[in-house]
């Protein structure tokens, strides 16, 4: 089961990250950020780019408040990078992973 959790923001917004299995099926491991106005919806954007059996269950790995800035200042409000994330790599924007 992916490891996920959500932070509410002061505007009502929320923040929701997931770590799943890389959908190029390499075995590595990616931590996504979603930016949506609430939990249904940042999934829905998620199972609309094709990642389909994507759910949050809990709040066990809540974004980090790194995550969090990240992801407000990005444009998409998508973003991922591999994890757990060596020190170095940058957060890329979704469709940089989604690419066949």
């Amino acid at each position: 089961m992916p490891g996920g959790g959500f932070s509410k923001l002061p505007n009502g917004s929320v923040v929701v990250a997931l770590t799943l299995p890389s959908p190029a099926g390499d075995g590595r491991k990616v931590r996504v950020l979603v930016h949506a106005a609430n939990r249904a919806r940042a999934l829905t954007r998620l199972r609309n780019l094709g990642l389909r059996a994507v759910y949050l269950r809990g709040n066990t790995e809540p974004p980090t408040p790194d995550e969090i800035t990240a992801v407000l200042h990005h444009p998409d409000g998508l973003l991922w990078r591999t994890a757990p994330h060596p020190g170095a790599e940058l957060w890329h924007p979704i469709r940089a992973l989604l690419r066949p």
